[in-house]
């Protein structure tokens, strides 16, 4: 194992130097709080990271969960520390002080996420499930519900679940056919199957309460008819007590990685004796389990991010480690072997896992922040723009994480050569692991339609402008820097080929249709994303210089270097590849439409 899984510097550099955290603390929302408050919670989730779920890091894997009579075992420790989590509020912890949270910046929530994902993924699952359902039945949930199921959700007594995923309705939510029947009992009956649902069955807890989509008989057919029920595996009776609410585990899928936390296939009423409550409005089921799903999303993006940092580290151990070689041109065999980080090509892999790492993890804090000002800001325009800009960047924050990720852990794995192919260190496990981020709630096709099918043009484009402008703010900005200047620049041209690519994209939705706008959407997102990135870069670089204006410590000139060269290393290795994107989108031969399926040999 490891000796360290992620770097408090990096996370401090980027909460207070480059976001100013602090700031949010103005805000009357935000105004019972202080750094000194951040850095206390900071530090203990910290420790419980490496307390309680680094640990059993690599254990969780090579002892997955077992569907035994019935019951689905897992790691016998997920029961103390969803315990210590509940009782430490940690579940609860950025919700209003109304749901009986402590109001904290959703950034802080997203920073201590990433803590605990990079120590164990497997473990900090369970939470964010409980604590996403938890946040819809607050939403959108009567009294009752919200008084009968979220107390013991905070507590870690009672897990949470998403149940959208049907056998034949995959990413088409709108052909589930899982049925609810309404009765005069206040419940409806509930019949159907649930696959793919991750912490949907398991001992830790006592409960879990399942916020599934389903379809109400006699109801509009498609997406239309799509409502919101809370379904748990027991109900409460008359007594007060829990008996079953026929939702069973039928099966346990085994998986390729995060395999600490237990993916189940669910029957729903096979005895005719499920009873499900609605959540809000009927047929408004889709529309409320998008907050959790785009919460969801933002969290998919953390835990890549997360676990390609694990493997970072690592990797980065072994490399300053590992004796073999000695530098160019030398060819005395007599002579000391050297640390294979002192070949630039290790070096060069190295530096491309910190570009996508650190320049993610920068893009998702400032999502985070983007959360904290649409909250604490009175209704006008201020906080509409930071609504709008977190719409469009969502599908990012999801995607260039999940997808840059497995290429950082990959290329973490290469430094290893073949020992990376053993188990005898994580990097394997963190490559298995990180596999399922680019098909988690959504895959990159759908972000990529989803990115350039609806949020580029919502509003008439309000979104994209505020977005331009985001970018032109960290321009300016940078050119106070003689040292970011050639990087300025270089942002400002990539933003033009952005602009030129998504109005010759959007034309095509006119003149030549739908499917052949959208064919070549996952590249737009992977053109967009690198984008993104830069700008990230170049904000991080302002902070750089101001602090470099100053006096700093030997240990901190170290740090700040550090992070230029891997500025450099973006702009230098990873921008260009905008131009061969914007070459292909712009190319008129639509073979992925035009291509027929016959022609794909058997």
């Amino acid at each position: 194992m490891a000796s360290r899984f992620f770097s408090q510097r990096n996370l401090d550099f980027l909460l207070y130097e480059v976001l100013d955290l602090e700031s949010v603390t103005k805000y009357d929302y935000f105004a019972d709080h202080n750094k000194k408050t951040f850095d206390m919670v900071m530090k203990e989730a910290g420790k419980m990271a490496k307390d309680l779920f680094f640990p059993i890091f690599e254990e969780m894997d090579r002892e997955p969960p077992e569907l035994e009579e019935g019951e689905v075992k897992v790691h016998p420790a997920m029961k103390k520390i969803l315990k210590e989590f509940g009782a430490g509020g940690w579940m609860n912890s950025s919700f209003s002080y109304e749901e009986d949270g402590d109001q904290l910046p959703f950034t802080l929530a997203n920073a201590i996420n990433f803590m605990f994902s990079a120590a164990n993924y497997s473990a900090g699952a369970y939470m964010g499930l409980t604590k996403g359902a938890a946040g819809l039945i607050l939403t959108f949930g009567d009294e009752e519900l919200k008084e009968k199921y979220v107390p013991k959700m905070f507590t870690g007594e009672w897990q949470g679940t998403m149940a959208l995923t049907e056998p034949e309705a995959g990413s088409s939510l709108s052909d589930i056919t899982t049925m609810a029947e309404p009765t005069d009992e206040g419940y409806y009956k509930i019949k159907g199957q649930k696959i793919f649902i991750s912490a949907g069955d398991h001992n830790a807890v006592d409960n879990v309460v399942h916020l599934m989509l389903v379809k109400i008989v006699d109801g509009p057919p498609g997406a239309k008819g799509i409502s919101l029920f809370v379904v748990p595996k027991k109900r409460i009776d008359d007594n007060g007590k829990l008996v079953s609410n026929d939702v069973i585990c039928s099966s346990l899928y085994h998986k390729m990685g995060y395999k600490g936390c237990p993916l189940t296939q669910l029957s729903i009423g096979d005895a005719d004796d499920c009873r499900g409550w609605l959540v809000g409005e009927e047929h408004q089921g889709l529309r409320y389990m998008f907050k959790m799903m785009n919460e969801a999303r933002i969290d998919v993006g953390m835990g890549a991010v997360a676990k390609a940092t694990g493997a970072y580290y690592a990797c980065l151990e072994y490399c300053k480690e590992r004796l073999q070689g000695r530098k160019m041109g030398q060819k005395d065999a007599t002579q000391p072997q050297i640390p294979i980080i002192e070949h630039a090509d290790v070096r060069r892999m190295l530096l491309f896992q910190r570009a996508v790492n650190e320049g993610a993890l920068a893009l998702l804090l400032q999502c985070g922040k983007y959360v904290d000002l649409h909250v604490a800001l009175p209704d006008g325009a201020e906080k509409d723009r930071n609504f709008l800009l977190l719409e469009l960047l969502t599908p990012i924050v999801k995607t260039y994480p999940s997808e840059m990720g497995v290429q950082a852990v990959s290329q973490g794995l290469q430094c290893l050569g073949g020992s990376g192919f053993c188990d005898d260190y994580p990097l394997e496990q963190y490559y298995r692991d990180i596999r399922i981020d680019p098909i988690h709630e959504g895959t990159t096709g759908i972000q990529g339609m989803d990115l350039l099918g609806r949020k580029v043009v919502m509003q008439d484009g309000k979104a994209m402008m505020y977005f331009l402008e985001e970018i032109q703010q960290a321009i300016n900005q940078a050119k106070a820097y003689p040292e970011l200047v050639p990087f300025a620049d270089r942002l400002n041209d990539a933003q033009t080929t952005l602009q030129t690519v998504t109005a010759e994209v959007l034309n095509l939705a006119g003149t030549k249709g739908t499917e052949i706008f959208l064919a070549d959407a996952t590249l737009y997102l992977e053109l967009f994303g690198i984008v993104t990135i830069a700008w990230q870069w170049l904000l991080s670089g302002v902070a750089i210089q101001k602090a470099l204006q100053g006096s700093v410590s030997k240990a901190d000139e170290d740090f700040y270097q550090g992070k230029m060269y891997t500025l450099r290393f973006f702009y230098g290795y990873e921008l260009p590849k905008i131009q061969g994107l914007a070459t292909r989108l712009a190319d008129t031969d639509h073979l992925t439409v035009e291509i027929e399926t016959g022609f794909f040999a058997d």
